[in-house]
């Protein structure tokens, strides 16, 4: 048996990295933060259980972990997904959305893999943490979720680093424009039909279009996988050449 925890489960990537997983063989503990749409997921598969709450703070963190140890008894892979974005730039961005985009991009990321060490190191698992091709370049009216998403790219690193002798690899996934929720929330806070939106993410593309949250569901799994045991300590880019 192995055994995955992914925040922001309930819908978008978060979502079909728990169906991959879950259609993989793996026992999923689906987080989200809405008590009902993490139930949609775990209809796809009985594999999949679900917790609903807020993740802000450490203490949620720690019992989140806890429930997980408690009901699957052990951890393989912490998947850190959840994510916000607030589209300012950094004279736009106030207070309150900075240390909420903070929060939830940089600070449950890094609590709750503090939280999951023990049983990662003791089934020499796996972390992966969504970050963004923002968080390896800077993207406009962005400043606080570049910022965070620069912030998870070198936490990965450095916790690469610190546990690669104990068998515990930790990498980054970089997505560029995904069809997703977000993306549909970031379209209609700009007034933008979501179809105009996702042509116009297209042609910014070398490849011509946007990505697909099953993609990301298949690196992740890949990541998570025995056949990646020498990758470690990498952000990888899924954006069709954004970054090149």
């Amino acid at each position: 048996m192995s055994v995955v925890l992914v925040t922001g489960a309930s819908s978008g990537i978060g979502a079909a990295i728990a169906i991959a997983f879950a259609e993989d063989g793996w026992d999923v503990m689906a987080a989200g933060r809405d008590e009902g749409r993490p139930e949609e997921v775990a209809d796809v598969s009985e594999k999949i259980v679900t917790w609903s709450g807020e993740l802000a703070t450490s203490e949620d963190c720690d019992e989140l972990m806890a429930d997980t140890i408690d009901e699957f008894g052990q951890l393989d892979c912490l998947v850190n997904n959840a994510g916000v974005i607030v589209r300012a730039s950094a004279a736009e961005t106030s207070d309150e959305d900075w240390r909420y985009t903070m929060a939830i991009n940089l600070d449950v990321p890094f609590y709750l893999s503090r939280a999951a060490l023990p049983s990662l190191l003791r089934s020499e698992g796996s972390i992966i943490n969504i970050a963004s091709d923002w968080g390896l370049g800077g993207g406009e009216r962005a400043a606080a979720y570049c910022a965070s998403k620069g912030g998870i790219v070198l936490l990965t690193k450095a916790m690469a680093k610190d546990h690669a002798g104990d068998g515990l690899r930790v990498n980054a996934i970089c997505p560029g424009d995904v069809d997703t929720p977000m993306l549909a929330a970031e379209a209609d806070e700009q007034g933008m039909d979501l179809d105009e939106f996702l042509e116009e993410a297209a042609e910014q593309s070398p490849n011509g279009r946007v990505g697909t949250p099953e993609e990301v569901a298949a690196l992740a799994l890949f990541l998570s996988s025995d056949i990646a045991s020498h990758i470690t300590g990498t952000a990888i880019p899924i954006d069709g050449g954004g970054t090149a």
